[in-house]
Order: C-alpha cells, then structure tokens, then sequence
C-alpha cells in the first residue's frame, strides 16, 4: 500500500482544494478557510473531474470533497486521488449529509481520510481539515453510529483471532478503542485522556495490529460487535 505524503511542516500553512458542484458553498468554505491563519485555499473546482486534475496539479495537503457532484461523482474523484495504487495519494475529506451514510461507506472504501456533516459548525470542519492534515483519519461520532449501524455487516468481519485478542488488549488500549468507536480523533482522545497525541498514535497503531484491522473504521465495526459500545441506534 502507497503511504500517503507526510503532513504538512507545522509552519507551513495547510493547503487546501475545495470540490463542490455549488458555488454558494464553495465561496463559503472559502471564506471561512481564509480566514484561518494557518489554511491557505490555492484552489476550487465546480465537479469531480476538474477537483482531481485540480489536485494532481496543485497538490494541496487537504482536499474537501463533496460527494455528489456533475462529471464525477465525489466517491471516484477520491479513488483516483487517494485509492489503492495511486502513486501520490491526496489526503481527501468528504462531506455529506445524513442521507448519503452508503456513499461515505464507499468513499471511506475508495481511501477518504475521513467525513463530517455538510452541517457541520464551521469550527469543526476547519478542526477536520487540521486532523487529517496531521495525518489522522477524522470519523464524526453521529455518522459514525448511523455507518456502523447501517453497513457493519458489509466490512470484512475479522478474523477469530483478531476477536479473541480483543481481551490481550492493555486497559488504556482498550480505552482508546472505545473513543475511537464513539468517533473521537486522536487530538479528541488525548485531551480526554489527558495524553499526549504522540501517544494516542502508538496506541492506535497497537490496537489495528493486534486485533489484525486495516483501518479505524474497521475497529469501530469490531468495537460494536463485541459489546465494547451501545449498540447503534
């Protein structure tokens, strides 16, 4: 698997793309990325194929994705920028609304960093841009439950032995697959836990290789399988 580019220098302001068919929320998502200090908008595009060649030729550090958009749909505009084998991946973000839950399945499939609500206060979303910038995946705790709830069972189950070493985990490992289930990121966990997010890091690292997972969303579904969380509503 092509590791995606390191995160940006913490001096260097994060660059960002903005891909959305509506041009009223792409002036908006401007607007409030620029006037962040630390984000610079190099670029917007109005559909999915001008958003990839956007990004294959500004390679920004985040590119905020909508889902829905003419030409190419968001979902394939990620798997070209971030999918397996792509060369150069681009740290994507997507965004939706409730009623998209299977299209941010498949865009988390197609190698999202993360998605949050087009709803979202516009301090999380800049928040979002930050987390996957650092090279976090950002999963927002109520899409997070509805996903689980509505598309667990299409998420490879784990192996049996990936289960049964669910009890070999350390209690603060443990802990931390519990907030990772709730849809904390990791800067979200370390101030929960009062750790450092260095150490959150290791401990997500430890939790996917010992209970054998690819990825965040796949410990989610293995944290409500097991009973580690309340059941989806």
């Amino acid at each position: 698997m092509t590791a995606l580019a390191p995160a940006p220098d913490s001096g260097a302001p994060i660059r960002v793309l903005v891909g959305d068919d509506q041009e009223l929320v792409r002036t908006g998502y401007v607007t409030i990325f620029g006037a962040q200090p630390d984000l610079e908008v190099v670029g917007e595009a109005g559909d999915g194929r001008a958003t990839v060649e956007a990004a294959r030729r500004l390679r920004p550090d985040v590119v905020v994705m909508d889902i829905r958009m003419p030409l190419l749909d968001g979902i394939e505009a990620t798997r070209l920028l971030a999918g397996p084998g792509v060369a150069e991946p681009v740290r994507v973000l997507v965004v939706t609304t409730f009623n998209l839950d299977e299209y941010v399945y498949e865009a988390l499939r197609a190698g999202a960093s993360g998605f949050l609500l087009k709803d979202a206060p516009p301090r999380d979303l800049v928040d979002g841009i930050r987390t996957v910038a650092a090279g976090e995946s950002l999963l927002a705790p109520a899409v997070t439950r509805r996903l689980v709830g509505r598309f667990a069972d299409r998420i490879r189950r784990p192996r049996a032995p990936a289960t049964e070493a669910l009890s070999a985990l350390a209690p603060r490992e443990t802990e931390v697959l519990r907030l990772i289930a709730e849809g904390l990121s990791n800067a979200e966990i370390a101030d929960r836990m009062v750790i450092s997010r260095e150490t959150v890091k290791t401990y997500v690292s430890r939790i996917l290789t010992k209970l054998g997972l690819r990825d965040r969303v796949q410990a989610v579904v293995l944290a409500h399988r097991v009973g580690l969380v309340a059941p989806c509503d």
